[in-house]
């Protein structure tokens, strides 16, 4: 036998011989819902997407210091002061408006490749590749914009993200949001809306988070988890018997991505990329 007959035989055994892996089989109406920062990654996703804006010269050291010791402040204060944050929604709803929402989005893929997938609890992964395996739908449900929350869901292989819906028009930014900001209860409602849309049976469902912020969420859920939670979900999860997970490498733990509240992160990302995107296009002009 000729050595290419061969070779073309001993591929086709070996191809034959090739045992398929089992499909996994569909689990329609139990799901997953993971809060992003400081759940699946530490740190803040538009806090790591502000940085990548500022490595790319968009703005200014400066201004990234100053970003963060505003995230740090909301976080020392331990309240979210309605004042402040419809002030800060303001400001950064003027600072999008007129920016193209596929410049963000390219941005968006850039960045999580360079800056965000290492910072990935490699636990919460897991957890949510379990519910994957089990032919469950994994959703992403954060105050982060949502195509910032898609990038992070599809490069993560999960099935979707909810996020903050901001207005377009004509592949822009109007500045003004559809609804409000995706936090607290307003998670909840979400949940209950695509629910109702997939037909999900909630008490066979699943959710994740690190904040009592997202104590509405996780209550309404079948199977709520405690991840690197904050001392007030800590108890809330002790006293009713939740599972609980922590994959920081200590019990005080200093993040490197600041851990801040969800709506304090995401308005005040909102403004640093907005101010970023503008210097940028004015730059061109």
């Amino acid at each position: 036998m000729r050595r290419r007959e061969a070779a073309e035989m001993a591929g086709e055994v070996a191809a034959a011989a090739v045992i398929a892996a089992p499909a996994v089989e569909p689990d329609p109406t139990a799901a997953a819902f993971f809060d992003v920062d400081n759940t699946m990654m530490r740190g803040a996703s538009i806090y790591h997407f502000a940085r990548g804006l500022a490595a790319r010269g968009l703005f200014t050291t400066r201004d990234l210091t100053k970003f963060a010791l505003g995230q740090a402040w909301f976080r020392i204060r331990g309240n979210e002061n309605p004042e402040h944050i419809a002030k800060a929604k303001e400001m950064a709803l003027a600072f999008v408006a007129g920016l193209k929402v596929d410049d963000v989005v390219r941005l968006g893929e850039e960045i999580y490749d360079e800056v965000m997938a290492d910072r990935v609890w490699a636990g919460t992964r897991a957890l949510a590749q379990g519910h994957l395996d089990a032919g469950q739908r994994v959703w992403l449900v954060t105050a982060t914009p949502i195509e910032l929350a898609r990038v992070i869901a599809q490069r993560l292989g999960l099935t979707g993200a909810l996020g903050t819906v901001a207005e377009t028009s004509g592949g822009a930014y109007t500045g003004r949001l559809v609804g409000d900001l995706l936090h607290g209860p307003a998670k909840a409602e979400a949940i209950r809306a695509l629910a109702r849309r997939e037909g999900l049976d909630l008490s066979r469902c699943s959710a994740y988070s690190d904040s009592a912020n997202d104590l509405p969420m996780l209550s309404l859920v079948g199977h709520p988890h405690a991840i690197n939670p904050d001392s007030e979900l800590r108890e809330h999860a002790r006293e009713h018997g939740w599972d609980t997970r922590d994959f920081r490498t200590g019990r005080k733990v200093t993040m490197v991505g600041l851990p801040i509240a969800a709506t304090a992160g995401a308005i005040a990302g909102g403004v640093a990329a907005g101010i970023a995107l503008r210097k940028h296009y004015r730059s061109m002009v």
